[in-house]
């Protein structure tokens, strides 16, 4: 009987993973970080797959001298050591699409709640106030008539948009290169865009070309009534500058799911009373989650069944040589 493939879970990742391995995989677990001599060399050995969340560096790829795939849970895999991976022939996984429509709702929701004041309107009755004080103060914000730039125009920033078609409002967008079928205006600049509209959407993942494009001249271009809602990555932000921006009356309100040293939130933005803050949770449902550990799994079985994983990211190699 054929051995079955070692899997290591690293940290924190969701247990219906080992589930769905379990009849194919042997899993091993370990908290992160993974450093060397954690496993012992003999078990470091035989590890040919890892599941993790986002974290796992040059250091702990070296941990494991068979190491085949690297199966990343979440979109997102800056936290992934992917040159190293790609050196070693190690392929690298993510999750893309299953969390797309998710995250997509979550900006929505993030975006009326920061206009519209819902959570402060739901204290205000939790609290008696709408009893003892009367109603709740009119929103100075409203998302009739707005014009909303979207900055990330793949696959969420796509369902963001046809979202925000039934709402009525000018929709444009910016990325390194247009999108010939998005029915969509498109600003070869993100200070052009935020220039044209009033609202920025930002959802753009963690590359050196976003780190803090989102500065003290963009805000300012988005003007007294400008938004900004970040369902990306903190790093796109220079949350000092949005500080601020937001104390100044440089623009209006901000709506954030993401901050830059999470879970770590600057004390100003807390403080700040036109902000809407979430502790990261735009794709937090059960079933989104539930679908992101299939495709980790997926990918891990898929890899060691026919050697050609699901959703490769494209910095790695696909194939068993």
């Amino acid at each position: 009987m054929q051995e079955k493939p070692k899997v290591l879970l690293v940290g924190k990742v969701r247990e219906r993973i080992a589930e769905r391995l379990e009849d194919e995989a042997e899993v091993v677990r370990c908290v992160a970080p993974l450093v060397p001599g954690a496993l012992g060399p003999v078990l470091a050995a035989g590890i040919r797959g890892v599941a993790v969340s986002n974290n796992f560096g040059a250091p702990a790829i070296g941990c494991l001298p068979n190491l085949e795939i690297i199966a990343n849970f979440g979109v997102g895999y800056d936290g992934i050591a992917v040159e190293a991976a790609a050196a070693r022939g190690i392929v690298v996984t993510n999750t893309p699409d299953v969390l797309n429509d998710e995250v997509a709702d979550s900006a929505i929701g993030l975006l009326l709640n920061t206009l519209r004041r819902f959570p402060e309107a739901e204290a205000w009755l939790r609290d008696g106030r709408w009893e003892r004080t009367g109603a709740f103060p009119l929103s100075p914000l409203t998302l009739r008539g707005r014009s909303i730039g979207i900055y990330g125009l793949g696959r969420i920033g796509l369902a963001i948009a046809r979202r925000l078609e039934g709402f009525g409002v000018s929709i444009s967008y910016h990325t390194r290169t247009g999108k010939p079928d998005a029915p969509y205006v498109y600003h070869p600049t993100l200070l052009g865009m935020a220039e044209a509209v009033d609202t920025l959407i930002a959802i753009v993942p963690k590359t050196p070309d976003t780190y803090k494009t989102i500065d003290a001249t963009v805000l300012s271009a988005l003007g007294p009534n400008g938004v900004l809602i970040n369902v990306g990555r903190g790093w796109t932000v220079d949350e000092d500058a949005l500080a601020r921006a937001l104390a100044t009356g440089t623009i209006a309100a901000a709506g954030l799911d993401v901050f830059q040293d999470e879970p770590h939130v600057p004390e100003a933005l807390l403080a700040a009373p036109n902000t809407c803050l979430l502790p990261h949770v735009a794709s937090a449902s059960v079933a989104t989650r539930d679908a992101m550990a299939d495709l980790v799994a997926d990918n891990l079985l898929a890899w060691f069944r026919t050697g050609s994983p699901l959703t490769p990211v494209p910095e790695t190699p696909v194939m068993r040589s």
